[in-house]
């Protein structure tokens, strides 16, 4: 017992001296969209987008930033965003009529590359394997997911033939984009929520499907699982959400697996309110397996930080209302982006 003790003693000691070494500071954006798209390309240009069609972009690794509105889009919000370099991104609406528009001039024009008017039509987020090859999803149609591919950098999207059949009352959720991740070379992982909480599986590009069952908190409309984070392998998940209609609730809103969804924990110490996205601070492989990353988790009443991959958690801080963090190519810092045009630059003290 005595042992116990201590290394749980040890484990809080370096959680908290963890969060004790970052510090946020805000950016100003002129407007007050609310910002749920942020994406960091591989040149460190970011880009963030929102409602109203507001979209924003640095080339500097955040310290400075472009705004504006997307012409003739002025209506939606672009709650998706994936940039493939500092001219070239890719963003799409949440709602009926669903759009996926493009840029390669750094967002000083969009081209509509998808439009689909089926009045279920909501796209949820998306994940690239590589600058070519991207899967975006969506609620479903007719029972089955909306599940669209490009394989030219976003230039053209088809909707996949073999898409998985939801529940009547499930399907995902566009809090951060981030409920779809590509893994490896053709491994895609798709989260859901509402009357259950589902990890969707597909090992080959989306030409099989398997259901994964989570204890995550469902039965209702604002239930379920916001985001998914793979951790040192593609079969070690952790993934958040809650319920936002209950959004300080700390029980069932945060889990982790370890070996592929066959068994579900839950941490000792959780997420302190439902929480709509996760990042990894340091992202390099591990030298060894056992060697756990820094993760974060953000929603609208604080975000929090774990030393263990999710296993614990303790408060990073209280800010209030931001809904997606990214990390820096480098992982030296961490972009946010939230309500009321919130964006913040979140570095490690020196």
């Amino acid at each position: 017992m005595q042992r116990y003790v201590l290394l749980l003693w040890l484990l809080v000691i370096a959680v908290t001296t963890n969060a004790q070494q970052y510090k946020l500071k805000t950016i100003p954006t002129g407007n007050n969209a609310t910002y749920r798209g942020l994406s960091v390309a591989a040149d460190d240009a970011v880009w963030v987008s929102g409602s109203k069609g507001w979209v924003g972009r640095s080339v500097n690794s955040g310290d400075s930033w472009v705004f504006g509105q997307v012409s003739g889009y002025e209506h939606c919000d672009f709650r998706t965003v994936y940039g493939l370099d500092s001219n070239n991104a890719v963003i799409a609406n949440a709602g009926s009529p669903a759009y996926i528009l493009r840029t390669s001039d750094g967002g000083k024009s969009w081209k509509k590359v998808y439009e689909n008017k089926d009045n279920a039509a909501f796209i949820d987020g998306t994940d690239f394997w590589n600058r070519k090859r991207g899967m975006m999803h969506g609620d479903p149609i007719n029972g089955r997911m909306l599940l669209l591919h490009t394989r030219n950098g976003g230039k053209t999207w088809k909707e996949k033939g073999q898409r998985p059949k939801m529940k009547e009352g499930e399907a995902s959720f566009a809090a951060s984009g981030t409920s779809i991740r590509c893994l490896r070379q053709s491994t895609i992982v798709v989260a859901s929520g509402g009357v259950v909480a589902n990890l969707y599986l597909s090992r080959n590009g989306g030409r099989r499907w398997r259901t994964i069952p989570t204890p995550m908190v469902a039965g209702s409309t604002s239930t379920g699982i916001y985001t998914l984070m793979p951790v040192v392998s593609r079969w070690r998940w952790v993934i958040a959400g809650g319920d936002y209609k209950n959004d300080t609730a700390s029980a069932n809103n945060c889990y982790y697996t370890h070996n592929k969804g066959k068994i579900w924990t839950a941490p000792e110490h959780s997420t302190l309110g439902y929480r709509e996205c996760l990042t990894v601070i340091d992202d390099e492989r591990p030298a060894k397996k056992s060697k756990t990353r820094t993760m974060i988790a953000v929603g609208p009443t604080g975000m929090d930080i774990s030393a263990n991959d999710g296993v614990d958690w303790q408060p990073l801080n209280d800010e209030k209302g931001y809904h997606v963090i990214k990390s820096s190519n480098d992982q030296q810092n961490l972009f946010a982006a939230g309500s009321n045009g919130q964006l913040a630059v979140i570095s490690k003290n020196k």
